[in-house]
């Protein structure tokens, strides 16, 4: 006799709530649920779920983004950041823009800065782009050694490695060597190959972004993860990329490597003023609060102890869209940001900053406390 819908909804949510793993397939039948009573329960256990594994202190950290960059060799059919050299809104900041940066982030009591750029040809110095990217280092962490740099993608390190004739790990330990302290897991999009051959063909295929992530937490830089959802990708494929993140989670964590994935962001699709194509075909400017929800919930549950910070981003859903996904699995509000510009050239309506004082007071709505953590997730 086959069960009932919601007989096997309860099942996997009671198999999670007593600490075992879901599978693959359980978490696409929970990502499929459209009954309201199903997805309230899914939610409550999400929630359940995020107390027992974190408690219920919300934490933020205050950071600074410094985009150096937006004129890019890649044509990623979402972006609405990149630029061509000379193009109108084309930058390239100089190192004492950089610095001013960095220094009005101190002034604000920054811990974190988080630095990210296009992928410029520009940057090749005397057939090396390596020197270039330690220099950016160097202009922050020579004069505030103190300030955690989150900085350089899997992509950033896929391109000075081909560019430079270099492996990944030298990369990473230069930069390491320099100053990076973790790295951010940005340009994973959806880590399905067929999804990125239409996203961003030019990009790192899936294998190799978790080879660069997993070499990072060799060299003991941790790493964030992260989904760009709700475009062109399936159910199965948004829990295909969990399975990823949660098994490349496991091996760091069962080989001992000195890092590790830190949280996992979702990052809904803002598609305002993406590139036609891919508009058309997705059909809608704004993310939709509701699938971005349930994603946050079944993410939660799927990932349990393997990743316990879940953070939304209230750049993309808006601060309320942010404040209500702590009930449904998050633990973390995010940043100050202080300068956001790549989704916020897409059209996303969250805006740019975020004042500490706001974030406490959308945390203390929910009467739980907040706490700032810094990037690695202790508290200050």
């Amino acid at each position: 006799m086959l069960l009932s819908n919601s007989l096997v909804v309860d099942t996997v949510l009671e198999k999670a709530l007593a600490g075992k793993e879901i599978s693959s397939q359980d978490a696409v039948l929970l990502l499929k649920q459209t009954d309201p009573s199903a997805i309230a329960s899914i939610q409550q256990t999400a929630d359940e779920l995020r107390q027992k594994q974190v408690g219920d202190t919300v934490t933020y950290v205050v950071n600074r983004n410094i985009n150096f960059t937006n004129i890019c060799e890649q044509h990623c059919s979402f972006c609405a950041f990149r630029r061509d050299e000379g193009e109108d809104g084309a930058f390239w900041l100089d190192h004492s823009q950089i610095l001013e940066k960095a220094s009005d982030a101190v002034r604000r009591s920054a811990t974190e800065i988080c630095m990210q750029g296009g992928l410029n040809l520009q940057a090749k110095l005397d057939n090396a782009s390596l020197p270039y990217y330690i220099q950016l280092i160097k202009t922050i962490k020579d004069q505030f050694p103190e300030l955690h740099l989150h900085a350089f993608s899997p992509q950033e390190v896929e391109f000075i490695a081909r560019v430079d004739g270099i492996s990944y790990a030298e990369v990473i330990s230069a930069l390491r060597d320099a100053g990076v302290d973790s790295m951010p897991g940005t340009a994973a999009e959806v880590l399905d190959d067929k999804v990125r051959q239409i996203l961003c063909p030019e990009k790192i295929n899936s294998a190799t972004w978790l080879e660069i992530v997993q070499t990072a937490h060799k060299l003991g830089v941790p790493t964030t993860s992260t989904m760009l959802s709700g475009h062109i990708e399936t159910s199965e494929q948004q829990i295909k990329h969990l399975e990823l993140l949660r098994s490349l989670q496991q091996t760091s964590l069962d080989k001992s490597y000195p890092a590790y994935i830190t949280e996992f962001i979702i990052l809904p699709f803002v598609g305002q003023e993406a590139p036609k194509p891919l508009r058309r075909r997705v059909g809608r400017d704004q993310p939709i609060l509701e699938d971005a929800l349930l994603l946050t919930a079944v993410a939660r549950i799927f990932l349990g102890k393997n990743i316990p910070n879940h953070q939304p981003s209230w750049v993309k859903l808006g601060l309320a869209g942010a404040t209500e996904a702590l009930k449904w699995g998050c633990n973390d509000i995010g940043g100050t940001l202080m300068e956001e510009h790549i989704t916020t050239m897409a059209g996303a309506k969250g805006g740019t900053c975020m004042e500490v004082e706001t974030l406490q007071q959308a945390i203390a709505s929910l009467g739980r406390p907040a706490q700032q953590r810094n990037t690695l997730y202790q508290y200050i």
